[in-house]
């Protein structure tokens, strides 16, 4: 409310006689008058005391009653002669009052009111008047529920004396009166009408005086106090508004137009009459808003009638042209009123319609449905101009006000759906009358379409949002068409001319659209078929022009909002069916040079068209108004969107997104028939030159994007223009050779991220191709290089990579070629799936480069080939080229053998060295394929022939002799060349001359001419020193330099010589003299472990050099040796053997290093994903190297753990040998059979060194596992080749992992636990819970049957390990407790199926068994334990496994056993303390749900989980009870018998207190508990808002449901106050103490059973309540219990407010009124306060204050004694003193207090959610001293209790119940005010 209006002026005071102001009550008292020395006078009070003593007395039947009042009539009638006064009247009244109660019966009532109308003509009208506040708040609500015998007298006394009282007695109580009197005319056939209709208008004449020309300023004051009391009382009092409407029906003056008198053409009156000026003044003075107000409350109730009148009354009295609402009331009160009239029609009455519709349209529209049935010309058109004068009219005066009311409705967030749904209903219906939605729809559309998009963020659940949703989908369905997409077009293009700096309108807008168009039905057939098209054009348009012609890259925001645009424009195309464009014309079909910007200006005027349609029509007959036809709009649509194409097809390189508008176009393309005739060849220079662009470029992200959009453009084109002649252009063949260009650097092995896509473009390419060979030339040309020293191009080993990432993507079988995916999402595939045979053409030459380097073994792209041909996948492929390549040698021989005779010789030397080439390229092939392949090769090829040859005998001991012959001077070659060979591979000659070229080609020359000397010698022994230092010094030249060839030529040397090192060695230690075979041909750097494990056992037993363990490592961890790092596994599976005797040592570094290696490649492979844009500096091929890594972890690991099997099975002593259990044997759960005869010491740390490495590889194995999709930001572009990636690299480690449980399964389950455990810690790299559990269920060897009992092990291993085997203990390499293991045991059995219950039952039954019977070593996880066997139960009973009763019952009487053992092993008393605070909790980072700070909490927790399914685990209703009597017993009982009670109380345990009182068999235990706790004497002493709401009311409602007289017998305990056998002294003082407490304590317990039983709960105990309460407040200070306990009276009134129904506290106002005007009054300077301290004033003022908020109906006929409750507490006449207590008093302690004792705080009494709320809470006063409450409370209080109330009602906010609810309860467990 605006209260510094210039109009709103104060008013003077009315014209009174005397003074202004009556006598203040604090100047009275009740024996001013009756302390006189007259002794007939006092017997005259003591007649009238007697009389009153009687009602003391048990009163029970109305005859009772009635001897009362007539024993109390007879005493009033003898009074002494002169005598006009009552005696004793303030008790007089609140008996009379009581007497007044509603359940009394009509004879108490009359008699009742005879006694008032004696005691009003004794007083006489003086008297009455300065009495009035005592006698009249008895008499005011008895009309409301009077019998008619009762109205007739008490209407009598109101006209007889109260309307005779002077203006200056009527003015405080006017609103009393007024809402007394209403319930008179809430009949209008009544008797008592229009007698109540007479006492109003006495009470307004009497009011504003006698009406004459001299006073009429007055008079008219007079009135406006009349009239605004009247409103005030409509507003306030929803009960009563009936009697207020037919009141106002009857005398509102009519407040029409100042022109009324105008006459209609028929003669009629214009419909309003004539207002005089001071009838105006009298109802919008001082303050119009209530008049507003007045209205809107009507328009608002409940009841149909109630708003039915007001609408009459609006019609009538108050029409929207009326100068009342456009000059005198603000624009904010005629919003208010428009949109409370709207709101009338969510009740879908047509009779509130049809007066709605009046009020709008004005007086013509009652006219316009009643003419007469004429149907001529002249009545159809006099009807249009009525309709016309209508619109004009409302939209004149109405629309406005209505749309600014609707869109304040909508930008209102509300807390409930059915108030954020209503302005929907509202506008739905007021689309019933054109006049009106038509105008305002289209205002509100757009800000309706905001206010659902809003809830959407903000809305708590689906189902609100859905409710909100149905209500907005209706109104969007009833909207036209046409107006939709004008707002929505007009919007978009409004945010597309907005500054481009500030993006955040148009991104809200784009946002708006896109919400409209996914959340509501826009496929109605005009939408489709007209609008949406259009839109689209104007979409694209502005696309056009805000898309930049240059390459400058603009705003990453703009480009954002563009993309975002263009992808609301391809949703639209969507919608759009085929029909909306196949009625076009083709002839008429004309597609102009889509080079021209403008298209010859037809964009301009189909804008400025649409615009002017769109302004003119509203969106109406779009089609056949539009001057664009269809056909041009279909032009402008193919050209506009291949114009975007070109021109970001020129900038394609730039980064630039051009997916979206080719998107685009292939959707127009396969909806529009004019694309077929697109000539096509003139786009191809466009495209030729992105091409080049994108070839030049490079290949970096960007680059593949392009290349992706240019694809999916030629598949858009060949869709739409399916003929042949532009693929067979030129250009084409010069665009599709650039794109491969583009292409190539994407198939780089390092840049893992983009190569499936690459692939598939390659090969998109190809099927675009018409010449099949013209990607195949390309890829070739690609893949070699021009040597400045070569007469011919090389191979590139770059390009032989990325060929073999091309290899590797292709999928050339031909069963799954036709399940590929296509480029783009919605992108077409390009003719059929492609074929073997096209596979060969595309690949076959460059396979056929890429073969030709085995040629050459000395370089690197030999190595690259022979590691490639060894790992490929493709191997029936490669089998196919590999046989085709030999069949032509063969035929090449064949031919040459046939021919031999008519050759030459120089014929034939030449045809033997071609020969020769071939069969050195097919020995390449042999050597460097994978050994799978040898027999397919050699058996077709050349396996017969060298059968056919080596079948002769003479060749065979033809080379024997040869052998023998030349034995001696091998051994003298031997010698030398090995010297050579060693000074020319070494380190010293490689850095002597490590500028020269070739130098690499030589050391690499004499590495393989040494290993050939070595595996072709005898003996190695002359030469042994020279080679085990030249040999090592070799291998660490090549990691050092780096150098590949040389590194894999050392690695076969070092094998080799190592292999005849030991077979030599072992010759000697065995003494036996062996045959030096020269070794395999065939496999020549095959030293394998295969052929040391086939040699004796003491082979095993050479020394390596111990120089060779450092190179390997150095070899295996060095960047440069990643290329061939899998010649390096393989060489370290060759050594491990060698170290047999030290593999423990070596063990922990090489694990380290392999995990090491493996995080580096790791981290950069989720970098290299998670920045697209950015070249990460990761090596080659890091996928592939990790997966080698991985594969030397695996094979290391195996190793050791086989070599420490074999020491364990060496050392046990079983009768029978058990077969050796290797790495990937089957799983034996961790079980070895050993029983140690030696000292365990060393092969225990053996042990433990190998488990502690299997941990290092579980955590690395878990790291990968866990690697998440969901949690990148990747490109949807890229997403086949991330998930090529991360499955590749999970299936790798579940592989290793399945393996390690196959061999240590304890150990690697509590490692996984270990990880289990991190997650709930501070770790940043914990994994997380789920992926600990899932891979538990993936693993083949963690089956629940599995894993359940090494759990079990686990535990025992931790608490009673004497009780296990030794091979079943574990080595507590883990870090947890066994508490730790029985939580993840409850997890894991929760994840578990329940179908797995059958396969762990007798594991779990056993164990479970055998804690019972030694429960003490697992005292500490036996909460958990039992949680675990109540999962079990839970489990069992989902499954037809639980329906075995035998088990049920089993398990229940373990579960029964394992929760009495809990307690015994551990009682819950010895570990109860008090829990930390909330706010102390919340600074440790817990919460009620993960505090687990001491055992009491873990078991509390533990159960406070099971007793919600207790029923599900004890069936028998016995084994329940005794369960609830245990936990009663053991938990319940010790904590609240426990010395820091209440302060150990936690929500847990209070979880469990009402969990057991919702069990039935537990009712006996739970309600005794309950009792003890709650008559605890410090229940109150700790307060926690959400402990006390959530907590103990819930519990205590249960209780008091089970019994319904816990209130009567908490009543009994309170005592009546008594000052009899009080003596003076120290006890007397103690007892009264003692007594105050315990009363305080019981009505505490009384509020707070109040509080916590439902509304109404304690009706029948309702006047016991009353009684108690009534005798507490006739203590003193010296009674027992004293005056000290009113604070709590005062909360037990609070709660009877807040819990009760007014209409059955009717019989308690007299006492509330009593009391509080007491309380309040001793504020007073000079009076006495020892009945009433600072604390129950407080306490009062509260209870005032809650009062007032409400404002309940009754409460509101006694308002005006406390506050000032009509316009005089904000516009108060000068010289008008309050009358008003709480008024009165503040000014008298203002005065008294001066201004430098002024309060110091506000009060503010709205909440934060809108809602009205008590001035005096507990936040106010918590910081406030005792000693300054009176000066900074309640002062302040006093001062703004009048004006924040009349504010509230005028404000219209509803009352904020739960505040007032969350106060009281803070009062009552606010300790620190109790005695």
């Amino acid at each position: 409310m605006s209260l510094e209006k210039s109009h709103l002026q104060r008013t003077g005071s009315p014209a009174l006689s005397g003074r202004l102001s009556p006598v203040k009550s604090r100047q009275r008292t009740d024996d001013d008058v009756s302390v006189k020395p007259d002794k007939a006078y006092r017997r005259y009070a003591a007649g009238i005391y007697r009389a009153l003593s009687l009602f003391d007395t048990a009163l029970e039947g109305w005859a009772d009653y009635i001897s009362f009042l007539g024993r109390l009539l007879k005493a009033l009638q003898f009074h002494p002669p002169g005598v006009s006064d009552v005696p004793h009247k303030a008790l007089v009244a609140r008996r009379l009052s009581q007497c007044l109660n509603p359940p009394l019966g009509p004879g108490v009532h009359q008699k009742a009111l005879e006694v008032y109308g004696y005691i009003f003509s004794l007083i006489g009208r003086d008297g009455l008047g300065r009495d009035l506040p005592h006698y009249l708040p008895g008499l005011s609500p008895v009309l409301a529920f009077a019998s008619l015998s009762v109205k007739h007298p008490l209407l009598a006394l109101f006209d007889t004396f109260i309307v005779a009282l002077d203006p200056t007695a009527l003015r405080p109580a006017l609103k009393a009166i007024i809402l007394a009197s209403l319930p008179g005319l809430e009949e209008e056939s009544s008797e008592e009408f229009e007698r109540t209709l007479d006492i109003l208008s006495g009470l307004k004449n009497a009011i504003g005086g006698n009406t004459n020309e001299e006073q009429e300023a007055r008079d008219v004051t007079g009135y406006q106090f009349f009239w605004q009391c009247m409103f005030l009382a409509a507003i306030t009092s929803p009960s009563r508004r009936l009697g207020a409407l037919a009141y106002l029906q009857r005398n509102l003056p009519r407040l029409g137009p100042a022109k009324s008198s105008s006459k209609k053409p028929n003669g009629k009156t214009g419909g309003y009459e004539s207002c005089p000026s001071c009838h105006l003044e009298a109802v919008t003075s001082p303050e119009p808003g209530l008049l507003i107000r007045c209205f809107a409350a009507g328009l608002g109730d409940d009841q149909l009638l109630v708003q039915r009148g007001f609408l009459d009354l609006l019609v009538t009295n108050l029409p929207l042209d009326s100068d009342v609402l456009h000059q005198r009331v603000a624009p904010e009160d005629l919003i208010k009123l428009a949109t409370a009239a709207a709101s009338v029609v969510s009740r879908r009455d047509m009779s509130l319609n049809r007066r709605l519709w009046t009020w709008f349209l004005g007086p013509e529209a009652s006219d316009s449905n009643q003419n007469t049935g004429q149907t001529s010309v002249e009545n159809m058109s006099g009807h249009d101009q009525t309709r016309k004068r209508q619109t004009k009219y409302f939209r004149r005066y109405g629309l406005q006000p209505l749309v600014q009311g609707i869109l304040k409705m909508f930008m209102t967030d509300t807390s409930t759906s059915t108030e954020q749904a209503r302005p929907f209903r509202i506008c739905l219906a007021l689309m019933d009358r054109w006049e009106i939605g038509g105008l305002v729809v289209p205002e509100v559309f757009l800000p309706a379409m905001k206010s659902v998009w809003r809830y959407e963020h903000s809305a708590s659940t689906a189902q609100e949002l859905e409710e909100v949703l149905r209500s907005a989908r209706v109104f969007f369905d009833g909207v036209e068409s046409g107006l939709i997409w004008d707002e929505i077009s007009i919007k978009l293009l409004q945010a597309t001319d907005m500054d481009v700096s500030n993006p955040d309108p148009f991104a809200q807008s784009l946002d708006l659209a896109f919400f409209i168009v996914r959340n509501f039905n826009i496929q109605e057939e005009e939408m489709l078929l007209e609008h949406i098209p259009r839109l689209v054009l104007s979409l694209l348009l502005k696309v056009q022009a805000l898309t930049p012609r240059s390459e400058n890259p603009t705003q990453p925001e703009n480009l954002s909002l563009t993309n975002r645009l263009l992808g609301l424009v391809g949703e639209l195309l969507e919608l759009v069916p085929s029909r909306a464009f196949n009625a076009l014309d083709p002839r008429k079909v004309v597609l102009w040079d889509y080079s021209k910007s403008d298209f010859g200006g037809e964009s301009k005027r189909f804008l400025a068209d649409m615009r002017e349609h769109y302004k003119t029509h509203g969106g109406h007959s779009l089609r056949a108004e539009s001057k664009i036809d269809s056909n041009t709009i279909a032009n402008l649509l193919i050209l506009t969107a291949l114009q975007m194409v070109m021109r970001e097809m020129s900038v394609v390189s730039s980064g630039r997104s051009l997916e979206a508008r080719i998107a685009i176009l292939d959707k127009l393309f396969r909806r529009v028939p004019a694309a077929s005739r697109l000539d096509v060849t003139a786009i191809l220079p466009n495209i030729q030159e992105a091409s080049e662009n994108l070839a030049a470029a490079g290949g970096d992200y960007v680059r593949l994007k392009g290349v992706v959009s240019l694809l999916s453009l030629l598949d858009t084109l060949h869709l739409a223009v399916p003929s042949t002649p532009w693929l067979t252009d030129h250009r084409m063949r010069l665009i599709l050779p650039n794109l491969v260009t583009a292409l190539w650097p994407h198939l780089s092995p390092a840049n893992p991220n983009s190569n499936v896509e690459a692939v598939r473009c390659v090969w998109k390419i190809h099927q675009l191709s018409i010449d099949k060979k013209l990607a195949e030339s390309c890829i070739s040309s690609l893949m070699v290089q021009s040597a400045p020293n070569e007469e011919r191009d090389v191979l590139d080993v770059e390009g032989a990579r990325r060929f073999a990432i091309l290899w590797s993507h292709s999928n050339l079988n031909p069963t799954t070629q036709a399940r590929r995916l296509s480029l783009v999402p919605g992108t077409p595939k390009i003719g059929p799936a492609t074929s073997s045979t096209e596979g060969e053409r595309l690949l076959s030459r460059p396979l056929s480069l890429l073969l030709d380097t085995l040629n050459e073994p000395k370089s690197e792209l030999y190595v690259f080939t022979a590691g490639w041909l060894q790992s490929s996948a493709n191997v029936q492929i490669i089998t196919d080229f590999l046989q085709k390549h030999i069949e032509d040698i063969l035929c090449l021989r064949y031919a040459q053998t046939g021919s031999s005779k008519s050759a030459t010789a120089e014929d034939v030397g030449c045809d033997l060295a071609e020969c020769l080439y071939y069969m050195q390229s097919l020995l390449n092939l042999i050597l460097c394929t994978p050994r799978d392949i040898w027999p397919l090769l050699l058996n077709q090829v050349i396996g017969k022939e060298r059968n056919e040859e080596t079948s002769d005998p003479r060749s065979l001991s033809q080379g024997h002799n040869e052998e023998s012959s030349s034995k001696s001077a091998a051994m003298s070659v031997q010698f030398c060349l090995t010297r050579i060979c060693l000074k020319a591979s070494g380190g010293e000659f490689g850095t002597t001359h490590k500028a020269s070229p070739g130098v690499s080609q030589l050391q690499q020359t004499a590495t393989t001419l040494l290993q050939e000397i070595i595996l072709r010698s005898k003996s190695i022994s002359d030469i042994h020193n020279e080679l085990e230092s030249g040999i090592i010094d070799t291998l660490a030249w090549s990691v050092r330099k780096p150098d590949l060839p040389l590194q894999v030529s050392g690695i076969g040397l070092t094998s080799v010589w190592l292999t005849r090192r030991i077979r030599e060695k072992s010759l000697v230690l065995n003494g036996n003299r062996r045959r030096i075979l020269s070794g395999d041909h065939g496999s020549r750097t095959s030293g394998s472990t295969e052929r040391l494990d086939q040699e004796s056992p003491s082979a095993t037993q050479a020394i390596p050099p111990p120089a060779l363990f450092d190179i390997l490592l150095e070899g295996l961890g060095a960047t440069g040796s990643r290329p061939v790092l899998h010649h390096w596994i393989r060489f370290l599976d060759y050594c491990l053997p060698l170290y047999s005797t030290s593999i423990y040592q070596i063990l922990l570094p090489l694990v380290g290093r392999f995990a090491k290696s493996v995080e580096t490649l790791f981290t950069d492979i989720q970098s290299c994903f998670e920045h697209q844009g950015t070249r990460s500096a990761t090596p080659l091929e890091p996928v592939n190297t990790v997966v080698e890594l991985l594969n030397g972890l695996e094979q290391t690991l195996a190793r050791a753990h086989d070599r420490l099997v074999e020491e364990q099975l060496t050392e046990s002593n079983t009768k029978t040998p058990e077969p050796t259990q290797g790495f990937f044997g089957n799983m034996v759960s961790g079980v070895f059979p050993s029983d140690a005869s030696m000292p365990r010491s060393t092969t225990a740390n053996n042990r433990l060194t190998v488990i502690l490495c299997f941990k290092d590889a579980i955590r690395l194995c878990l790291r990968l596992w866990s690697w998440d999709a969901d949690n990148l930001r990747r490109d949807p572009t890229t997403s086949s080749s991330f998930s090529y990636v991360s499955s590749r690299l999970k299936n790798r480690a579940r592989r290793i992992l399945e393996h390690l449980f196959a061999a240590e399964s304890l150990e690697c389950l509590e490692t996984l636990i270990g990880s289990w455990l991190l997650t709930e810690g501070p770790s940043t790299h914990s994994i997380p819970a789920p992926t600990v559990l899932n891979i538990l269920h993936v693993l083949d060897g963690s089956r629940p049957r599995n894993t359940i009992p090494a759990i079990f092990n686990a535990l025992y291993s931790r608490t009673n390990p004497s009780a296990l085997d030794p091979e079943r203990k574990s080595t507590l390499t883990t870090e947890m407790s066994d508490t730790d293991l029985a939580r993840f045991l409850v997890e894991y059995t929760r994840s578990v199926e329940d179908d797995a219950m059958d396969e762990i039952w007798n594991d779990c039954m056993t164990f479970l068994k055998d804690v019972l019977a030694n429960p003490l070593p697992h005292r500490q996880s036996l909460p958990r334990l039992l949680e675990f066997t109540a999962m079990l139960g839970f489990k069992v009973d989902n499954t037809g496994f639980g329906e075995n009763r035998r088990r049920r019952r089993e398990l229940s009487d373990l579960f029964l056993r394992q929760l009495t053992a809990t307690f015994t092993v551990k009682p819950l008393g010895f570990s109860l303390e008090s829990p930390p605070s909330r706010s102390q909790q919340l600074a440790n980072g817990t919460s009620r749900e993960s505090h687990d700070g001491s055992a009491a909490d873990e078991i509390t927790h533990v159960l406070a989980s099971l007793l919600r399914t207790l029923s599900k685990i004890l069936v028998d209703s016995d084994r329940i009870t005794t369960a609830s009597t245990i936990i009663s017993t053991q938990v319940v009982i010790p904590t609240l018998r426990w010395k820091s009670f209440p302060q150990n109380v936690t929500f847990t345990f209070l979880d469990i207190f009402l969990s057991l009182s919702r069990i039935a068999e537990a009712s006996k235990v739970w309600r005794k508990d309950v009792g003890e706790a709650f008559n605890d004497s410090r229940f109150f002493c700790r307060y926690t808002g959400e402990l006390a709401t959530t907590g103990w009311l819930p519990l205590l409602r249960q209780w008091v449901i089970s019994d319904k007289g816990r209130m009567t017998e908490l009543l009994s305990r309170i005592p009546s106050p008594t000052s009899a056998g009080i003596v003076f002294g120290v006890g007397a003082s103690s007892a009264r103490l003692e007594a105050d407490r315990r009363t305080q304590l019981n009505l505490r317990r009384v509020a707070t059973l109040l509080l916590a039983a439902a509304a109404d709960s304690f009706i029948e105990s309702a006047g016991t309540i009353q009684e108690k309460l009534s005798d507490l407040l006739s203590a003193t200070a010296a009674s027992s219990p004293s005056a000290a306990t009113r604070a709590e009276i005062y909360m037990v009134l609070r709660a009877l407010v807040l819990q009760t129904s007014p209409i059955h506290l009717a019989s308690i106002w007299p006492l509330i009124t009593t009391e509080l005007q007491d309380a309040i009054s001793s504020l007073y300077p000079g009076r006495d306060r020892d009945r009433y301290n600072m604390l129950c004033i407080v306490h009062a003022c509260k209870l005032l204050d809650l009062l007032v908020v409400t404002a309940s109906d009754d409460f509101q006929l006694r308002q005006w004694l406390f506050i000032t409750d009509s316009i005089d507490a904000v516009y108060r006449a000068q010289g008008l003193e309050p009358h008003a207590l709480v008024d009165d008093l503040a000014e008298e302690l203002d005065a008294d207090a001066g201004t430098s004792q002024d309060a110091t705080i506000s009060t503010p009494s709205t909440s934060q959610t809108g809602l009205r709320k008590p001035l005096l809470s507990a936040k106010v006063l918590q910081d406030i001293p005792k000693d300054q409450l009176l000066d900074r409370a309640v002062r302040p209080f006093l001062r703004q209790l009048s004006i924040n109330a009349f504010e509230g009602t005028y404000s219209m906010t509803p009352f904020d119940r739960q505040a007032a609810f969350d106060d009281l309860l803070f009062d009552i467990f606010d300790d620190k005010n109790l005695v």
